[in-house]
Formats: C-alpha cells, sequence, structure tokens
C-alpha cells in the first residue's frame, strides 16, 4: 500500500509499505477513505516533535471503513464508517477514567498514531484500543463532514470546554487557521455574549468575516483595543491560544482580564516566557496542552443535528499519489487554502 513515511527531520517520502495487520485484540485495521494533513505533521516534518519516530506513516486526522476487528473489540464492527481518534487511549487507567485521556499510561497512549506508529496518510491503518479510538459515524453525516472529529475539531471542543464559558463573557480567539476555526464554532455553540478574533493574515481574517459575521475579526495591532472596546471589566474574560507564536502568546496574557481564564491549545516550536512578576496580580487561570479527545460522540451529534459544519474549511483535494504538492500548498498557504483533504 502507499504510505507518506516521515524519513527524518526535513522529509516525508510516499512510499510502499505493507498493509497493517491486526497484533493485540484490541486492534481493528481502517481502510482510510479521507485524511487531512495537520500543522503538527509540519512540526514533525521540521524535527520540532521529539518523540516523532523516523520511519513511520504520519497523519492523524482521517475517517475511513473498519476492516477486521480483533476478538475484544465491541463498539464497532467491519463495515462501519468510523472517524479515528487522535489520541490512542485505554479507558481503564486513572487518567483515562477522569477523562484526561492525553496522558493515557499505556504505551501507546496519548498521540501515537502518525507520530509513534503509523498514521493515517495511506490505504490503511492500524488502529490500537479501537473500542475508544473509533466512533462510528451516522449515516447521514459525509466523510467530509466528518473529518476533523477526532482532532482539530476535538480540540476546539475541548477547549471551549475548559475554557468554562459563561453567556456575559467577552471570548478572545487568539488565531484564525483551521483549529482556530474549529476552536471559534465550539465556543459559539456556548453562546458568549462576543467574540473577537485575532488573526493577522489577510485571507484568513477574511474567511471568518464572511461566513462568521456575528464575530468581530481584527489583526495584532488593533486587539488590545477593540477588546476594552467590548469589555466592562479591562480585557477579555476568556482568551484561547491557537496561534502558537511569540507574540500571540503574550497577548493571551496581556489581553486577559483579571481572574480571567487562559486556555493555551498552540503548540509552539520554542519556550515561551510568562513573566511572572508583570501580572502575578492579575489572579490568572492558565490551562494548557493537548487534547483530551473524548467528546467525538457528542461532536457527531452536533454534526448530525447541523450544528456544526467544517466542511468550509476544506478548500482543496488531492489524491494520495499528489500528497507532496498538498503539503507543498498547505505548508505555504498558497492559493488561498486553509484545509487539504486526501483521496486514497
Amino acid at each position: 500500500m502507499l504510505a507518506y513515511t516521515y524519513a527524518g527531520p526535513g522529509l516525508f517520502e510516499l512510499k510502499e509499505k505493507p498493509k497493517p495487520v491486526l497484533q493485540e485484540a484490541q486492534d481493528a485495521i481502517v481502510k482510510v477513505t479521507l485524511a487531512s494533513i495537520c500543522a503538527s505533521d509540519l512540526h514533525i516534518k521540521h524535527g520540532s516533535v521529539p518523540r516523532a519516530v523516523p520511519g513511520i506513516t504520519v497523519g492523524h486526522e482521517l475517517v475511513g471503513v473498519v476492516e477486521s476487528v480483533g476478538p475484544t473489540v465491541t463498539s464497532v464492527v467491519p463495515g462501519d464508517r468510523v472517524t479515528v481518534n487522535v489520541e490512542t487511549f485505554c479507558g481503564t487507567c486513572f487518567f483515562c477514567k477522569h477523562g484526561y485521556v492525553n496522558n493515557c499510561i499505556c504505551p501507546d497512549g496519548g498521540w501515537a498514531i502518525g507520530c509513534r506508529i503509523d498514521g493515517g496518510q495511506s490505504e490503511y491503518l492500524r488502529v490500537p484500543y479501537a473500542n475508544q479510538g473509533l466512533n462510528r459515524i451516522p449515516d447521514q453525516v459525509s466523510d467530509r463532514q466528518a473529518l476533523f472529529v477526532g482532532d482539530i475539531l476535538a480540540t476546539g471542543f475541548w477547549a471551549a470546554r475548559i475554557s468554562e464559558i459563561g453567556a456575559e463573557d467577552l471570548v478572545l480567539i487568539l488565531g484564525a487557521g483551521p483549529t482556530g476555526i474549529c476552536t471559534l464554532l465550539c465556543v459559539l455553540q456556548r453562546g458568549p455574549r462576543a467574540v473577537v478574533v485575532c488573526e493577522p493574515d489577510a485571507a484568513r481574517a477574511r474567511f471568518v468575516r464572511e461566513r462568521y459575521p456575528q464575530v468581530t475579526v481584527v489583526g495584532p495591532e488593533r486587539v488590545w483595543e477593540t477588546v476594552l472596546e467590548r469589555s466592562e471589566h479591562g480585557g477579555a474574560d476568556v482568551v484561547l491560544e491557537v496561534a502558537g507564536t511569540e507574540e500571540s502568546f503574550r497577548l493571551a496574557y496581556e489581553c486577559a482580564r483579571p481572574n480571567a481564564v487562559v486556555t493555551v491549545v498552540a503548540l509552539y516550536d520554542r519556550p515561551q516566557i510568562l513573566p511572572l512578576p508583570e501580572i502575578y496580580g492579575k489572579n490568572l487561570t492558565f490551562k494548557t496542552g493537548g487534547v483530551d479527545g473524548c467528546d467525538c460522540t457528542e461532536i457527531l451529534r452536533l454534526i448530525e443535528r447541523g450544528e456544526l459544519d467544517t466542511t468550509p474549511l476544506i478548500t482543496h483535494t488531492f489524491p494520495l499519489r499528489e500528497i507532496d504538492k498538498a503539503y507543498r500548498i498547505f505548508e505555504g498557504r498558497e492559493q488561498g487554502v486553509i484545509k487539504v483533504a486526501i483521496e486514497p
């Protein structure tokens, strides 16, 4: 089968690999029907993910059809259309039982697929702990509608959930890339008083303005002024940092009002500095880290009811054989790209 492979820092290659087989009782083999490229894949390519294993197939954002299952898999059967969770988790350890599945202690726990074990930018994929890692797609939901459920949409849903958003809140979202837009959609589900999105890229800012007119979109140079105009308490009640730059990290704590919640979703290429002496008295609550991706069933219900739609994010579609071109366009932000779909 064809598989896009991490050959080493700076190099991905499309290679022929053996089709995966069941290895454990809780495994499933999934035939990939649609995949995507994530910014995290670029972090692997450029050596920013030290735990990524050279030789693995990359890709962790996909949907497919179950081809076979191990003897203890009960949640899906061959023939089911499924989403694949970015997180691998056993469901029984301390962290899983508390919903902290990103920190599952099993050997393949956390972000394994497309990082430490073979991923989904390929024709087939082995999914460990399939009872937890696969969710059946409702018949009324298309592959394109479900494509982002297991990763960036789960991330946005988790970020909105942990941010304690209330009806009177002014919410600031820093970054309108794919994960930022998914976060925006999930924030809007929670009905805050107002939402401001900060995005320096003109094309991405226009994308949000055109599709979500209830949202105020500004660049970094005007974000503090805009937040103050809309706040009664000297800053945003909730800030979600989804951009992952030094400037956006700084804006996150600067634009937050005292006693605000600051949720850091972004993955950074280098350490960031938090000036505690300067912000000590603001009494901010920081929430950071990787998604606890255990909300996929609820997300699929919202999609089925027409309350969440991420299909406008898919601006380009390529066959797997042209994945090099797809990566070039996605990484270079060419042709107004937001997200790329890959068809095996």
